[in-house]
């Protein structure tokens, strides 16, 4: 990042000396002679920081600094002047200067204060270039809603962003884009200067979900790092902390979730010092909470905290407008990744998108297209591209049977975890990826139903 510095003065010496160091320090310089050319130098060029002379022919540097101000209140300007006093520097920073200096000077002190007053410029553009990330990546990215459910989403989504205290549950299946419509209302909201922060609640170990959430100090416990740890919460200072997964939580971590938001405060484990939590949070699941609670899985009281505005993602299979434009998206953005040139897509493939009932979402769509441009040739995408679509559907409709008597659904999910491990005889990576979730994931399920597992990975 190259800093563009304008010097005011008058004195040619001193002014084509400050040019000289200051281009040689790997600045880029502009230079005047009066007030009047400074500001009008200011306005076209737009400088990062100013060095003023104080006594100008013309219009002083007073003046100078006063109408800068005006126009660019965060400018840093440095007051330069051969004839200093106390009074004539307080007035010069009641006008709102940086800083001030009495020639002549060091150069290296000049330096020193240009290094701190563009520390503040710097910190600006880095916030200005990971906003306009930010809108570049939601004016094209994958919330796109052309159905008028997601419509509705986006518009409610845009109105809640604006309280920045306000808890939102965001539900949905997998891959239908809960995280990305909760960055999306982070970077709508007042807190969008700050970070957004992701918690995945189903892949964290019980025993570590406390750490991992506030943090711990030093000596906590045996295996802490020696300077302790900031945990997510503190991460998130000022921004937002996204609990994905929040379905998940063990009733001990809902505890410890309902505490941050009935009090804004907690302590790190070990610590005695009580913490300030300014965050908002967003919450997400891809089950239904309410019934949760009803079975007693879920504290009425958390989901009552964090159900303040819910938000509904209905599934792709329900959004048909939303298929085409989606996959065309991508089709653009791995045509650019992978150098390929598809630009279009056939009728008849386009009949195969629209029927098939995209059971992963928005994600296994994404997959698709990925997997297309990847492997295929061309610039029309034709059905027999998507040909491998037909088997994900036949086994899709091969449909469970469920007795008369009905089913214990845990039971089922402990069944298929017992046998993916004898399978892969005790293997917990290859048994987890047997079933398609993390391996933190498959642990905390068989801590869950009680599985007492080999020692293997």
């Amino acid at each position: 990042m190259k800093f563009k510095i304008l010097i005011i003065d008058d004195e040619p010496i001193l002014r084509d000396s400050l040019e000289i160091a200051l281009k040689n320090s790997g600045y880029e310089v502009l230079t005047a002679v009066t007030g009047e050319e400074g500001l009008e130098r200011f306005q076209i060029e737009r400088p990062d920081l100013i060095l003023l002379d104080h006594w100008l022919p013309g219009m002083n540097g007073d003046e100078v600094l006063r109408k800068i101000k005006e126009r660019s209140p965060e400018i840093p300007v440095i007051i330069m002047t051969a004839q200093g006093s106390i009074e004539m520097a307080v007035n010069s920073m009641k006008l709102g200067a940086f800083d001030f200096l009495v020639k002549p000077f060091d150069l290296d002190q000049l330096e020193d204060l240009i290094r701190k007053g563009l520390e503040r410029i710097r910190l600006k553009k880095e916030v200005e270039w990971l906003r306009s990330q930010y809108q570049d990546r939601f004016r094209t990215w994958e919330i796109i809603g052309v159905s008028p459910k997601m419509k509705e989403i986006l518009g409610l989504a845009q109105k809640v962003a604006q309280g920045s205290e306000t808890t939102i549950l965001i539900e949905g299946e997998t891959g239908t884009g809960k995280e990305l419509l909760a960055e999306y209302i982070h970077f709508l909201s007042p807190r969008s200067s700050f970070p957004f922060i992701p918690i995945n609640c189903g892949a964290i170990p019980k025993d570590l979900f406390e750490s991992e959430l506030f943090g711990y100090e030093k000596g906590a416990f045996t295996g802490a790092l020696e300077k302790g740890k900031i945990g997510k919460v503190e991460a998130a200072e000022k921004g937002t902390l996204f609990l994905d997964e929040v379905g998940e939580l063990s009733p001990a971590a809902q505890v410890k979730v309902l505490r941050v938001l009935e009090g804004k405060e907690y302590f790190r484990v070990g610590g005695i010092e009580k913490r300030k939590a300014d965050v908002r949070i967003i919450a997400a699941t891809n089950k239904d909470l309410e019934a949760e609670v009803k079975k007693g899985n879920f504290r009425d009281d958390l989901y009552f905290r964090l159900n303040v505005i819910k938000l509904t993602i209905p599934p792709l299979r329900e959004r048909k407008e939303d298929i085409v434009p989606l996959f065309k998206f991508y089709m653009n953005s791995f045509n650019e990744q992978f150098k390929k040139n598809f630009i279009h897509l056939s009728p008849e493939a386009e009949r195969i998108l629209l029927s098939y009932p995209w059971p992963g979402n928005v994600r296994e769509l994404r997959n698709t297209v990925e997997r297309i441009i990847l492997i295929e040739k061309g610039d029309t995408i034709e059905p027999k591209h998507l040909s491998f679509l037909k088997e994900r559907e036949v086994k899709i409709e091969t449909k469970p049977i469920i007795p008369p008597q009905g089913i214990v659904l845990e039971e089922v999910e402990k069944s298929y975890i017992l046998e993916a491990l004898r399978m892969k005889k005790g293997n917990k990576m290859q048994a987890a990826k047997l079933l398609g979730i993390s391996r933190s994931a498959l642990l905390y399920r068989m801590e869950k139903y009680k599985i007492k597992g080999q020692n293997t990975p």
